[in-house]
C-alpha cells in the first residue's frame, strides 16, 4: 500500500490527486536514503514510493516521520552510520510490517490470516538467517471489507518471539473511510519509532497502543545507524545501516 495521506478522490470527476502538503516531520534529511526501483540509493523524499507503486496516487506514509523521529531521538546515529560504512557495512536490525486491509474482504482470508502471517515471518527470518530478527507489526485501523475485527484479532493474538504490535486503531481516517490522514501517518511513524527505540526485544510478544508506553521498554534497544529505504517483496520502506526494513502492501 502506497502512503495515502493527503490523497483525495474527486467524487464528481473520479480524479484522484495528492494535495502535495508535506509536514515538517516528513521533510527530507541528507541522512535518510531509499533504495529505488532502479536498485540504487537515492535521497528519500515524499511521496516515498512514487516510483515503486507507480500505478497508484501516492501521498504521505509513516516512513519519513519514522525515519526523522529515529534520527532526532538518536543523534549519534549518523556518526555510527559513517563508522559502519567505513568498516564495510552494517547489520539488519528489524522488520516493520503494515498490511492487511485487503484480507478483510473475505471470511476465508481473514480467518486464515494469522497462520499465513506467522508463516511469512518464519520464512523471512529463515531466508535472512536471522531467527531472532525483531519484528514490529501494525494492527489495522481500517479495512476494505467486513472482517476487520477478525484480522485485528489475528494480528493482536499472534505469539512469536521478538514481536511488537503497534495498534493503529483510533487514528483518524480520511473521508474515504480507509486511509489514514496525513497527521495520522505522522503519528503512526512516531509510534513505530518509539516502539523500536524503547523496546527491549526478548522472547515474548509485546503490544503497544496509541499514546501508551512500551511494555518492557529499555535503553538497550537495537542500535541502528543511518536511515535507508528498501523495496521488500512488492513494496517496502525504510531502514538503516545497522538498518531496518519497513514492509507493507503484500496480500497474504
Amino acid at each position: 500500500m502506497a502512503g495515502r495521506g493527503g490523497v483525495h478522490n474527486n467524487t464528481a470527476t473520479g480524479a484522484v490527486h495528492w494535495d502535495g502538503i508535506v509536514p515538517a516531520q516528513c521533510e527530507p534529511n541528507p541522512s535518510i536514503l531509499r533504495f529505488s526501483k532502479d536498485l540504487v540509493w537515492v535521497p528519500a523524499h515524499e511521496p516515498l514510493h512514487a516510483d515503486i507503486d507507480s500505478t497508484k496516487t501516492n501521498g504521505i506514509g509513516p516512513g519519513m516521520p519514522f525515519a526523522n523521529a529515529v534520527l532526532t531521538q538518536d543523534p549519534e546515529m549518523v556518526r555510527r552510520a559513517t563508522a559502519a560504512v567505513a568498516a564495510g557495512g552494517g547489520n539488519l536490525r528489524g522488520l516493520i510490517w503494515y498490511q492487511g486491509e485487503s484480507d478483510t474482504n473475505s471470511r476465508e482470508d481473514a480467518e486464515g490470516y494469522r497462520g499465513r502471517l506467522e508463516t511469512l515471518f518464519y520464512h523471512v527470518r529463515q531466508d535472512l538467517q536471522l531467527p531472532a530478527l525483531p519484528i514490529i507489526q501494525v494492527a489495522l485501523a481500517s479495512a476494505e471489507g467486513p472482517y476487520k475485527e477478525t484480522v485485528r484479532e489475528a494480528q493482536l493474538g499472534i505469539s512469536i518471539p521478538n514481536l511488537v504490535t503497534v495498534d493503529a486503531d483510533g487514528l483518524p481516517i480520511q473521508r474515504d473511510g480507509l486511509h489514514l490522514t496525513t497527521a495520522s501517518q505522522v503519528e503512526l511513524g512516531h509510534m513505530l519509532a518509539n516502539a523500536f527505540l524503547k523496546t527491549n526485544f526478548r522472547s515474548s510478544p509485546i503490544r503497544t497502543s496509541r499514546g501508551s508506553g512500551v511494555e518492557g521498554s529499555s535503553s538497550n534497544s537495537p542500535a541502528i545507524s543511518g536511515v535507508l529505504t528498501v523495496p521488500l517483496l512488492m513494496s517496502a520502506l525504510v531502514f538503516s545501516l545497522n538498518y531496518m526494513i519497513m514492509a507493507y502492501s503484500v496480500d497474504l
